[in-house]
C-alpha cells in the first residue's frame, strides 16, 4: 500500500525471459499485487513468472512450473461470463503475483487490457503498468503515484522528452517516430500539452479504470494512445511526469512498417470518435462544426488546386481565376481548424499537468 491507496502493477511479458524473472523480484514492497501476464510466450516466460513469484512470496511457496495454465481455473468475473474469464486463465496467487496466461497471442495492448480487467475486478485504487525487460526504473514509481494519492490526477504517465538529458538517452529512430506520434496523439486526445504518448510506464486511478471503456480498449500497440482519448472524453486528469527510461539488452519487438500505419488509422477514427461523443453527444461545442467545415474546405481547397493545375496550360486565366478560389478555400479551411483547436486546448487545459 502507497499512501493509504492499494497498488497493483501490471506487467505484460512476452518472450520475456532473462529479464521478466528480475523485474518480479525488484518490485518495491509498497505494491500488493502484480498481474503477470504471459502473452503466450514462445521460451520461457511462464516458468520464469512462476519461479520468481515463488522468491517474491518465500520458499515455503508450493509452485509446479510445468503445470500448463489449460488446467488452471479461470479467473471468473461476473459470474464466470466475462471478458477477462474469456481471454486468460490465472493461478492461485503466488504472495502477491497473480501469473496470468492468455489463451492466444494478443499483443502488448491485449496484456494491459487483461491487467486492467483483473485490477478492476479486485477494486485497486491505484494501477501501474510496468514492462517485463527492464527497462522501467521501479524507483521512479512514486513520482506516477503521487497525483493519484494526492488527488490531483486520474492517470499519470511518464513523459521522456520533459527534460533534454532524457531526450538525449533516447535512440534518434524512436525520437523522431515518437515526436510525430506525440502531435497526432495531441490531436486525436484532446490532450494538448501531453508529449510522450507511447511511454508504458504509467497509473490510473480505479475510478478512471471504472469509466472509461476497458472492454473496447485497442490491442495492438496504440493501446496507450487510445486509452488516453477515452480519458479524455470522461473528463479525467492527466498527469505528465518527467521519467528517464534505461535502454538495455532488450530488443523492441515492433514492426514499424505496421505500426504507424495502424496506429495513424486508429487515431483518426478515435479523434472523430472523440468530437461526436464529447462535443454532439455528451454536450455541444461548436468547435466540432469548426473541424468539420475546416476540414471540408481545405479538402474541397486542395482537390481544386489539384484539378486546376493539370488544366493550366490548355485555359490559363479560367484556371489562375480557379486557383485563387481553390486556394482561398485551403486557407478558410486552415482558419477554420486553427480556431477550433484553440478551442480544444481550451476545454481541456484544466485536465492536464505536468511534473518535473
Amino acid at each position: 500500500m502507497y499512501r493509504g491507496q492499494t497498488v497493483g502493477v501490471v506487467m505484460p511479458a512476452y518472450d520475456e525471459e532473462g529479464f521478466v524473472g528480475d523485474v518480479i523480484r525488484e518490485m518495491p514492497d509498497y505494491v500488493d499485487r502484480i498481474y503477470a501476464i504471459d502473452d503466450r510466450s514462445t521460451d520461457g516466460t511462464w516458468r520464469e513468472i512462476l519461479e520468481a513469484a515463488r522468491e517474491d512470496a518465500g520458499a515455503g511457496a508450493d509452485v509446479d512450473s510445468d503445470r500448463d495454465a489449460a488446467d488452471e481455473t479461470p479467473l471468473l468475473t461476473d459470474g464466470g461470463a466475462s471478458a477477462l474469464s474469456a481471454r486468460a486463465t490465472v493461478r492461485d496467487p503466488i504472495g502477491r503475483v497473480v501469473p496470468i496466461q492468455h489463451h492466444e497471442n494478443l499483443g502488448a495492448g491485449g496484456a494491459i487490457k487483461t491487467g486492467y480487467l483483473a485490477a478492476r475486478e479486485d477494486g485497486v485504487d491505484a494501477t501501474v503498468t510496468v514492462d517485463a525487460d527492464g527497462q522501467m526504473d521501479l524507483s521512479q514509481m512514486p513520482r506516477l503515484l503521487d497525483p493519484i494519492a494526492e488527488g490531483d490526477a486520474d492517470y499519470a504517465k511518464g513523459n521522456r522528452l520533459l527534460s533534454r538529458e532524457y531526450r538525449a538517452a533516447m535512440p534518434r529512430f524512436r525520437f523522431v517516430g515518437n515526436a510525430i506520434l506525440t502531435f497526432l496523439t495531441k490531436i486525436a486526445s484532446g490532450y494538448w500539452k501531453t508529449m510522450d504518448p507511447q511511454n508504458g510506464y504509467t497509473a490510473i486511478s480505479g475510478d478512471a479504470l471504472e469509466a472509461v471503456d476497458l472492454e473496447g480498449l485497442y490491442e495492438y500497440y496504440g493501446y496507450c494512445n487510445d486509452l488516453l482519448v477515452k480519458l479524455n472524453v470522461q473528463g479525467m486528469r492527466v498527469a505528465d511526469v518527467a521519467m528517464p527510461a534505461v535502454y538495455g539488452d532488450e530488443e523492441s519487438s515492433i514492426t514499424y512498417s505496421q505500426y504507424v500505419p495502424k496506429v495513424s488509422t486508429m487515431l483518426l477514427r478515435n479523434f472523430l470518435w472523440r468530437l461526436k461523443t464529447k462535443y454532439l453527444v455528451l454536450d455541444f461545442h461548436p468547435l466540432a462544426l469548426f473541424y468539420l467545415v475546416g476540414a471540408a474546405a481545405a479538402g474541397v481547397g486542395v482537390l481544386g488546386l489539384t484539378l486546376l493545375l493539370g488544366a493550366a496550360f490548355s485555359s490559363l486565366v479560367p484556371a489562375i481565376v480557379g486557383g485563387a478560389s481553390s486556394l482561398l478555400l485551403v486557407l478558410a479551411g486552415v482558419a477554420f481548424l486553427l480556431f477550433a483547436m484553440v478551442f480544444d486546448m481550451a476545454e481541456s487545459e484544466h485536465l492536464e499537468q505536468q511534473v518535473y
